[in-house]
């Protein structure tokens, strides 16, 4: 098990914050594979988002992965308030529940590093970017 520093917006919060994420090391290690982070989201499914370009599309030597529920919408999640303050006066899509934000060690993404809020400017742009279906 690893641990690393991980962002977590929370909906009830007014910003994101950094925590601590268990990681699984895999099961059969290969070159290919990535420990699992242990998040545990309401209604038990998660899923992510690799972030490899950030502000002024600029490639990210480190992407980041964005995990989220893909059903928080559809059950009445609340509103994510720090990603919403983000994207404020935007037609960005409208982020439901918590989000958690990991950060690759490598473009590779084999393993993780800690995330800090410097990568806060990175995902502010893909939440901009990032338009409602």
């Amino acid at each position: 098990m690893i641990i690393v520093s991980a962002i977590l917006f929370c909906p009830e919060e007014e910003r994101p914050r950094i925590i601590a994420i268990q990681c699984c090391e895999p099961q059969c290690p290969s070159m290919d594979t990535c420990p699992q982070p242990v998040i545990n989201f309401p209604d038990g499914q998660a899923e992510s988002i690799i972030v490899a370009h950030g502000l002024n599309d600029r490639q990210l030597h480190y992407p980041l992965q964005l995990w989220y529920s893909p059903t928080a919408s559809s059950r009445g999640a609340p509103i994510n308030r720090p990603i919403n303050q983000m994207i404020v006066g935007s037609e960005a899509k409208q982020w439901h529940d918590m989000v958690v934000v990991l950060k690759f060690s490598g473009s590779r993404r084999r393993g993780y590093s800690h995330a800090s809020l410097n990568d806060l400017p990175d995902l502010a742009a893909y939440f901009l970017a990032c338009k409602s279906k």
